[in-house]
């Protein structure tokens, strides 16, 4: 007779009795579900700890209740089934607040999309004017979804700028000042009476990479955003990384020329100074008639431009050279690069990687994947709504 799987952290060395047991070891394929979104079997016996054998058991019974279904999927090269616990009633949402936008989804703790909006913000918003405009989006929202405010499980928020996780507190050396010293938690459960988890919208970034995009498996990870200002959310060992107080993967910040220019948080020759969108149309400010925007400047560089090429890859450059840097200190799988250039493919990841290589170890360099979001500009907004899931009651 096979030895019964251990149990999890944190209960009784002893269930009572095997049908205990089989009730504990589907709460830890449930759980993990929940926590990481859809995977194969094989992966939800690593998330897990369980043999192949238990999970098959347990997929087994989820499928019989109804609790749980399969689609087919590849994984490693091999033909497999994905498995995803039926949605059950209820809704996450998601809220993407950026310097000039704002996106909103609604999704199933089956981690499926059922609804999207988003809208231009003027810069410089107040955040009870984003609140407003919030509540708009998910009005509508909530009618492609066919559903009511009853039917919401919870906010999860995302904002471009770092907090104090003790508070939920903004505070400073957001390129969103306006949200500074204030407890974002507690603003929007005031607004919407829901509860509200909230995080820095390169975590979220990160967060969505390991549960909806095709990392799922990788323990750790870097998502970097390059936009006005370039952050980087962190996985690390299977799960994000807070540090201290929650102020982490400020890459933006690293000094690549002390002699540089001065930077918005008081520093000279930070990565933003060099490699932010806000350098880049500055740079290439008057190439095009009328204001010109990170949108044109993306189809000026797929379309050949010189002057464009050149920008993105001195940009790119000095990303990679940041990121070789963090790349020596935690030595990731993975490092996905996102933000408003992701459509530049290839044309931003190549001197991404050149900068890599260069200033991180050999061995490091060489064994770091650098690769674009697939989640294009929903990622940050899929994270949000993962910490409703992964926070939401468990069946």
């Amino acid at each position: 007779m096979a030895a019964a799987d251990p149990p999890p952290r944190g209960t009784v060395r002893n269930p009572g009795s095997p049908s205990a047991l089989r009730r504990l070891n589907q709460r830890r394929v449930v759980d993990a579900l929940l926590a990481g979104g859809p995977a194969t079997q094989a992966g939800l016996s690593r998330r897990t700890g369980l043999s192949t054998a238990t999970v098959s058991n347990i997929v087994k019974d989820l499928l019989a209740s109804g609790d749980a279904a399969v689609s087919p999927t590849t994984s490693s090269g091999r033909r497999a089934l994905l498995v995803s616990l039926t949605p059950p009633s209820g809704l996450a949402i998601g809220m993407d607040f950026g310097r000039r936008h704002l996106r909103v989804l609604a999704a199933t703790r089956g981690y499926e999309i059922v609804a999207e909006q988003e809208a231009e913000l003027a810069a410089g918003y107040h955040p009870q004017q984003g609140l407003d405009r919030a509540d708009e989006l998910l009005a509508k929202v909530l009618v492609a979804a066919g559903a009511q405010r009853q039917d919401i499980l919870g906010l999860g928020v995302g904002i471009p700028g770092p907090l104090d996780r003790r508070t939920g507190t903004a505070i400073g050396g957001t390129i969103h000042p306006e949200w500074v010293g204030i407890a974002v938690p507690e603003l929007f459960r005031q607004r919407f009476g829901l509860p509200v988890f909230v995080d820095n919208d390169c975590n979220l970034g990160a967060l969505a990479e390991v549960t909806w995009g095709s990392h799922r498996s990788v323990e750790n990870l870097v998502f970097v955003k390059i936009g006005t200002g370039v952050g980087a959310g962190l996985i690390l060992n299977g799960a994000p990384f807070y540090g201290s107080i929650g102020v982490t993967g400020e890459l933006g910040h690293l000094t690549l020329d002390d002699r540089g220019q001065v930077c918005r948080c008081g520093n000279r020759g930070c990565l933003e100074t060099f490699a932010s969108t806000d350098v880049i149309l500055h740079l290439l400010d008057g190439r095009t008639p009328g204001k010109l925007t990170t949108e044109a400047v993306v189809q000026m560089a797929l379309g050949g431009d010189a002057a464009t090429l050149r920008v993105i890859d001195d940009a790119g450059y000095s990303v990679g050279r940041a990121l070789g840097l963090l790349a020596n200190l935690i030595n990731p799988e993975v490092i996905v690069v996102g933000g408003p250039l992701s459509g530049l493919g290839e044309t931003l990841l190549a001197p991404v990687r050149r900068g890599l290589q260069r200033y991180a170890m050999p061995a490091v360099g060489n064994s770091t994947t650098v690769a674009m979001t697939e989640l294009s500009e929903q990622a940050e907004a899929l994270g949000a709504a993962t910490l409703v899931i992964r926070s939401s009651v468990r069946p």
